[in-house]
């Protein structure tokens, strides 16, 4: 079964998210601010990219979409990053005002499928988390749990809701294992043949009123990152409610989701 992940890197698309600007122009200067896009490279770099290199089922494509307009040094620097790994694909696209974020992303998904008439996997990615170097080979396993439920329906949800609230600060790294349902990262969708519908159709939070869900809670899948861009609103907040890394969750981190320990130890920059 083919697995498709998506991932949007700064794509300045309107639309969809909680920080909106009036026109893509605003959208571009805060997405391509250097000093954000330093960040948000810093983390694909040690956080997003490791456990995809390392993933223990390695028949899966990664698309990461990137406007046209991304500053050419940045575009530059995403393909070296990624150049070792098979399953990327850096996708380009230009951005239309008139064309909602959702819209572009969905017809990315739409035309990676090599057999739209047969069932496909498909999870959505941002470029500051990290899901578990198994991910792929446990959503295999999902999609077989949920063989008879997609009999009866156009796709069912896959959430493993069981991962890391993590902050990577100048004064070191903080985390705390959460369980947190439907967020954007450890989220899958497994979707019928010849359905249109695709992992980014439906507000993460929210796919639970469209389609059945199966949860797994059992072990951590994913790490999300608490830092200077996202987002969310409340991102703050949660960082506060973090606690200097211990051991055992360093550990997991390098296990788990094969992030180098120097990362973890080192001071972070504070872009």
């Amino acid at each position: 079964m083919q697995v498709i992940g998506l991932c949007r890197f700064s794509f300045p698309a309107l639309g969809d998210f909680q920080i909106e600007h009036d026109t893509v122009k605003e959208r571009r200067r805060h997405l391509y601010h250097p000093t954000r896009l330093e960040e948000r490279f810093r983390l694909f770099e040690s956080l997003t990219l490791p456990s995809f290199r390392a993933q223990t089922d390695e028949d899966f494509q990664l698309l990461i979409a990137v406007g046209e307009c991304l500053p050419k040094a940045a575009l530059d620097r995403l393909k070296d990053l990624t150049t070792d790994i098979k399953q990327v694909q850096i996708i380009q696209r230009a951005v239309d005002p008139d064309q909602k974020h959702r819209q572009v992303m969905k017809q990315i998904l739409q035309i990676a499928r090599s057999h739209p008439d047969r069932p496909c996997l498909q999870f959505r990615h941002d470029d500051d988390d990290s899901v578990s170097i198994d991910f792929v080979e446990k959503l295999r396993e999902a999609a077989d749990d949920g063989a008879g439920l997609i009999k009866k329906n156009q796709a069912i949800g896959i959430d493993f809701n069981n991962g890391y609230q993590a902050s990577f600060r100048p004064a070191g790294t903080h985390a705390a294992q959460v369980y947190k349902s439907l967020l954007g990262v450890g989220l899958g969708m497994l979707v019928s043949g010849e359905c249109t519908h695709t992992i980014i159709s439906f507000t993460h939070n929210r796919i639970g009123r469209f389609m059945p869900i199966i949860s797994y809670p059992d072990r951590p899948m994913w790490i999300r990152s608490l830092n200077n861009s996202n987002d969310s609103p409340r991102a703050g907040k949660q960082k506060a409610q973090l606690a200097p890394i211990t051991p055992k969750i360093e550990t997991e981190f390098v296990r788990r989701f094969a992030i180098d320990p120097g990362f973890l130890r080192l001071p972070q920059s504070s872009a």
